[in-house]
This record gives C-alpha cells, structure tokens and sequence, in this order.
C-alpha cells in the first residue's frame, strides 16, 4: 500500500507541476486548440483521480470501517496484497490533507456553480430589463438569437437551456452579413462545445488553488483556447479573412489592436485568423489525444495493480 501511495504522488506532483510548464511553452496548442483542451482535460482528470484513489486506499488503512466496506467483496488475497494492516503516522497525515483536500474541492465547485447562476440571472434581468416587450420565457419568447438596441457593436453567449444569443444593433449595423454569420458561428461554438462548464471548472479549481501550477495555467489557457477553438469554427465556414475582420470590427472600440495586456489575446486571435498557422496531420492529431485519454488510467492502473496480482 505506501509503494501504491509512493507512485500515486509522484505521478499527481509529475502532472502537476513540470508537465503544464512545458506545454504552456508549446507552439503546437496554438494550431490545435480543441486537443490542447483535451490534454489539459486529461491532466486535471490525473491529479483528480490520483488524489481521490490515494485518499480512498488511505482511509482503508486508517479506518477499519472504511476498509470492511471498501473491499467486502474482495477474496482475503486481495485485502493482503494491500497490506492494509497497519497505517503508518505518515499515511494518517496524508490522507487527512487529502480529505481537506477533497472538501475544500467541492466546496469551491459549488461555490462557482452557485455564483455562476447568479451572474447568469443578473444578466437575464438585465436583458429582460432592456428589452421590457419579451415575456417571461425569454428563450422560448425570442428563439435563440436576441436584438438589443446598443450603440455599440456586440454579440455574446448566454448558457442556459436553451443557449441564448444576443447581438445588439451595432453589430447588425457594421457588420456585413457573411461577418455576422462568422460573430453567430463563433458564439454557437461555444454553446455546442459547453465551454461554460469548462470555464467554471477551471475558474474553481484555479480560486481553490492558486498555488499549484496545473490548477493555474489550466485555467489561464482554458480561457484562451476556447477562444481560438470557437474562432476555427468560424473560419472553417466562413473564411479566415472574414473572421477576422468580424472581430476587428465587433471590438475595434475596445482598443483590439492595442499592446494591453487585457487586449493581448484579441490581437492574438487576429494575427492568427490572419495568418493560419500549419495544422497537425490527422495522424499526430489521432496520436495526441489517444495518449493523452491513456494519462489517467495511469492512476487507476497503480491502484489496482496489486489487487490483480493477487488474484489466482
């Protein structure tokens, strides 16, 4: 059981810490967004599954209960394999910090599911509030694409059931018809993908720990390549060119071209819709995200390896 326990943290500190530096140094997630998204995906999941498997083979060995129910419809060979006899000061200290762990965890993902729900009906007030004439149902009422009287160019996505797209009358105004279809294309790709899930979980796990290294740039570039990702979708249907000057045009008055950091990424989104960067064959496409799909079985692969052994 402590050799399991070695393996789980050093695969847990492994993916946590070395792993995202390098692949925030990478050239490659910049020309394929969506399966940069998947290897961050898999990494989260590694960490996850590696600290909530160590905390379970700990409370085994610190609790008797724990481990009478956790392994009752194990044969005794597989309950002496694990050596669950005795814990150790160390694996009692663990495995409280892992239960700390967990608890602080799920209760920061709550805590953002519920503010997320608040903002979301703060902005559904407000719309109702700008547009008086639409009736309790404002999905159903509408449709899926909303008009809002502004001055200003501006489109965005809601999350709901069903998504909801607003675009204000500026935009209609200065955008041509192809570069709206390319700003509505965009905002649906967000809405078919569930990016907002992946914001909030990334939003949670970064506020609960900002220290740790994956946690952090998990979700600094989960905000950047959703992005990128919603802009392929896009400019697969209509054109790079015209997508990119949608986004001029829909955040010229935000200072798009400026050198500020808040900025930074608009430019950067520009200059790449402007000139493509070489895509990944379909073969180290394919390579890529089957490896990475295999990262988190590496935990339950360490966990259950002696209880496999054991068996005749």
């Amino acid at each position: 059981m402590t050799y399991c326990l070695l393996l789980l943290s050093v695969v847990a500190l492994t993916a946590a810490v070395p792993v995202p530096r390098l692949l925030t140094r990478a050239s490659w997630p910049e020309r394929e967004p969506v399966v940069a998204l998947w290897v961050w995906q898999c990494l989260v999941a590694t960490v996850l599954l590696c600290c909530l498997t160590a905390l379970a083979l700990g409370a085994a060995a610190v609790f008797g209960t724990v481990r009478a129910q956790l392994f009752a419809p194990a044969p005794p060979a597989v309950t002496a394999a694990y050596d669950l006899s005795h814990a150790s000061p160390w694996t009692t200290v663990l495995t409280v910090l892992l239960a700390c762990g967990a608890a602080w965890t799920t209760a920061m993902l709550a805590r953002e599911l519920v503010e997320a729900r608040r903002r979301r009906a703060r902005a559904r007030a407000e719309l109702l509030d700008r547009a008086p004439d639409l009736p309790a149902g404002l999905p159903e009422g509408r449709g899926p694409l909303l008009v809002l009287e502004e001055e200003y160019p501006d489109a965005w996505w809601m999350p709901g059931s069903p998504p909801q797209l607003i675009v204000t009358t500026g935009a209609l105004q200065r955008l041509t018809d192809h570069q709206l279809d390319a700003v509505l294309t965009h905002e649906r790709g967000h809405a078919r993908a569930r990016h907002d899930w992946l914001l909030h979980l990334s939003a949670a796990l970064a506020a609960g720990f900002p220290r740790v290294p994956l946690f952090a740039h998990f979700c600094e570039q989960t905000h950047r390549l959703v992005e990128l990702s919603a802009d392929d979708t896009a400019s697969r249907r209509c054109g790079h060119l015209t997508t990119a000057l949608a986004l001029i045009e829909l955040n010229q008055h935000r200072g798009v071209l400026s050198c500020s950091s808040s900025h930074r990424l608009l430019g950067e989104r520009v200059d790449r819709l402007l000139e493509p960067p070489p895509r990944l064959g379909r073969r180290h496409r394919a390579l890529t995200t089957a490896a990475a799909s295999l990262v988190p079985l590496l935990p339950l692969l360490i966990t259950f390896a002696p209880g496999l052994t054991a068996l005749p």
